[in-house]
């Protein structure tokens, strides 16, 4: 008796159960256009000002989301796991005999144990401790990293005060934190009526671009080219509002998710090419767009 074919839904979909258990997905897949608060603080510890003791909890802020795909077997669907393989044996090692190794030649390792690593941990593992309070945005942007937000833990009072004072002052707190295995410079700040921890890059970790051979022959623009330029700057300038911009890639990736959920057929259609233009055609071109605005 030959076997019924799969409908169009069954091949469209892709699970991780096994394919005599394969279940329909869910309306809860789709993908959140918010970020959700966590419940659960990623670090614990206290900020500290002199003698004065704020115990803190950390939670994340920022949410880099993007669509996320796994990788599974063409011919079974199923999901594939990553082992670690010796390189010498080509077998595969067990959590319990993994260690961590610094590379000082090629192929060899000073090997670096759990005990010796916690050992060294700085104070900013458990505490922040604020050494100076600056002007927010005298800081060069490139070096801002992540946010965090930080609620009291037990303390707020002393965290009331502290954000009311950083609030009318217009002053933000440095200090430094170690998260997982790096510290950071850090800022404490308030925002949106809460105390935000941002994590700094160091200034070794930015690359000057000034040291690029290319940037260093740059000719002066044709006065006529830069004053459409700045006619065209002008035209568009506005005020910054996040909200206008969404993540058009995911969105169209969860549309056709949604397609094959249903057992749609799927048009794939070729992006249109530009023609490519002269700079001063380009130029002229756009100002005309702007100005039948």
């Amino acid at each position: 008796m030959e076997k019924k074919k799969k409908s169009q839904r069954e091949q469209a979909i892709q699970t991780e159960a096994k394919p005599e258990t394969t279940t329909q997905p869910k309306s809860e897949t789709k993908i959140p256009l918010k970020a959700r608060a966590s419940k659960r603080p990623m670090w614990s510890g206290s900020v500290t000002i002199g003698l004065i003791n704020l115990p803190v909890k950390l939670y994340p802020m920022i949410y880099d989301r993007g669509i996320v795909f796994h990788f599974l077997h063409k011919l079974d669907n199923q999901p594939l796991k990553y082992q670690k393989i010796c390189t010498k044996d080509e077998k595969v090692v067990p959590w319990d005999e993994v260690v961590k190794g610094y590379e000082v030649a090629k192929n060899e390792y000073v090997i670096l144990d759990k005990e010796e690593l916690d050992a060294i941990k700085p104070e900013s593992d458990r505490k922040i401790r604020i050494s100076k309070f600056i002007d927010y945005f005298s800081i060069d942007p490139i070096y801002y990293h992540v946010s965090y937000i930080l609620l009291p833990d037990k303390s707020e009072d002393a965290y009331s005060l502290l954000f009311s004072t950083l609030q009318k002052t217009n002053k933000a707190g440095v200090g430094r934190i170690t998260l997982r295995t790096k510290e950071y410079p850090a800022l404490v700040h308030p925002y949106k009526e809460a105390l935000i921890l941002t994590t700094l890059r160091y200034d070794y970790d930015v690359v000057d671009p000034r040291n690029y051979e290319e940037l260093k022959d740059l000719k002066e623009p044709d006065a006529t080219e830069l004053n459409i330029a700045k006619k065209i700057v002008q035209d568009l300038s506005g005020e910054f509002d996040n909200t206008e911009f969404k993540d058009s890639y995911r969105l169209k990736v969860q549309q056709i998710i949604e397609k094959k959920i249903k057992g749609e057929k799927i048009v794939v259609e070729k992006p249109v090419q530009e023609e490519a233009k002269g700079l001063m055609v380009a130029l002229r071109e756009t100002l005309k767009q702007l100005e039948k605005k």
